[in-house]
């Protein structure tokens, strides 16, 4: 199962239209979308490995541009969305952060840029709790930045032989994922409660 989607998306990511996908995805997951550009980018960094570093660049620059868009909506819109946030499974999960806000800030923004859960519960609680901008910003590019630099390094330093070793291990690596998101999901669900 996930080496057609592993044999599919690295077809997509040699596309000539690959960065504006990779910065569409970038920026919704930073605001609403729930699928993270690690998908996208590390397939295209293996496809095209001269332009790794342009990527993660690409992908930094709009999901900060998206994360931006997030602290808005929870800034600005936050009683719009607050019915549908809190009977969503992030309830949980935007509790904890607008606690963790309050406590860590900038830190927790830098930090947050790494985790597995979805970016936009993270920029849309900094709205919430009013965050200092030019401190959830500064986090955002370090944490973000962070992430999708290092991704783009581990494939220049891996190259073709780390892609056929993926390939290879990409269904225990899927299965793997998905536990790992059922674990973290239940320890916030519990957390929360």
């Amino acid at each position: 199962m996930f080496q057609r989607l592993y044999d599919r998306v690295i077809e997509l990511s040699a596309h000539r239209r690959a960065p504006a996908y990779l910065s569409a995805l970038s920026f919704t997951e930073s605001s609403f979308f729930p699928i993270p550009p690690d998908v996208m980018l590390a397939p295209m960094c293996l496809a095209r490995p001269s332009k790794g570093w342009q990527y993660a660049a690409l992908c930094t620059l709009f999901s900060v541009i998206g994360g931006m868009a997030g602290y808005l909506i929870g800034s600005l819109a936050f009683e719009w969305i607050e019915p549908w946030l809190m009977g969503s499974r992030y309830a949980g999960a935007f509790k904890s952060a607008v606690a963790a806000f309050e406590s860590w800030g900038f830190w927790y923004i830098l930090l947050a840029g790494f985790t597995p859960i979805p970016y936009k519960v993270f920029t849309i609680s900094a709205g919430v709790v009013g965050m200092p901008f030019l401190a959830f910003m500064g986090g955002s590019i370090v944490g973000r930045g962070g992430r999708f630099f290092l991704v783009a390094a581990l494939i220049q330093l891996g190259g073709e032989n780390l892609a056929s070793r993926l390939r290879k291990y990409i269904d225990f690596i899927g299965w793997v994922t998905i536990v790992l998101a059922a674990i973290v999901f239940a320890f916030m669900k519990l957390s929360g409660s």
